[in-house]
């Protein structure tokens, strides 16, 4: 099963909120089963968005979830759709880099960002998601603030006041950290050149 089949299986299995079918038909008619999940760090080839977005779930599940406080289908909406924000963010582009063995230069395709809505990280995430179904106030924190202290997210005290009332942020926040930092590595293909 490759990530698309899996992260559909996922949503369908455990998503069944009102407007949860109108936001999986948008998301198929975004690039967020192609697009990569950023430029450089981790996931950074095609179908990296989506390739993220299951291991986030996977390690939430793994790690965190516990049956008697947890919810299946808030951590799989937490887990699979943190980064929506990121459809439609990247495009490929292509510069010029020295080939080090003949010496010529020599064009190659990388991601970069071309953020046609600019509207923050989580809170885009939120955002888009609420279009189509609404969140629960946990929910909504737990994506919201899932980069924690990354990116965006220094506002004095508050990340520490949503993750004291809010455990599904801090779980969300960890699931995310190991995904990228420790499960994802060696997922960059278009940019390790």
């Amino acid at each position: 099963m490759n990530a698309k089949e899996e992260f559909i299986k996922i949503f369908t299995e455990n998503i069944t909120r009102d407007g949860s079918e109108k936001l999986l038909d948008w998301i198929q008619t975004t690039d967020f089963f192609t697009a990569p999940a950023s430029t450089r760090y981790h996931c950074a080839c095609e179908n990296g968005l989506v390739m993220h977005s299951v291991s986030v779930y996977n390690t939430m599940m793994e790690k965190h979830f516990d049956e008697e406080t947890d919810n299946h289908e808030s951590f799989a909406i937490c887990a699979l759709l943190h980064d929506l924000c990121k459809a439609q963010f990247y495009k490929v582009s292509s510069r010029n880099v020295k080939n080090e063995e003949t010496g010529r230069w020599e064009k190659v395709p990388y991601y970069a960002v071309e953020d046609r809505f600019p509207f923050g990280h989580g809170e885009k995430s939120v955002f888009l998601i609420e279009r189509f179904m609404r969140l629960h106030l946990d929910e909504a924190m737990a994506i919201r603030w899932h980069m924690g202290e990354f990116g965006d997210n220094k506002t004095s005290g508050t990340i520490s006041q949503a993750y004291n009332m809010y455990p599904l942020a801090v779980k969300l926040h960890l699931a995310d950290l190991e995904s990228t930092f420790l499960r994802e590595k060696g997922t960059s293909a278009i940019n390790n050149r």
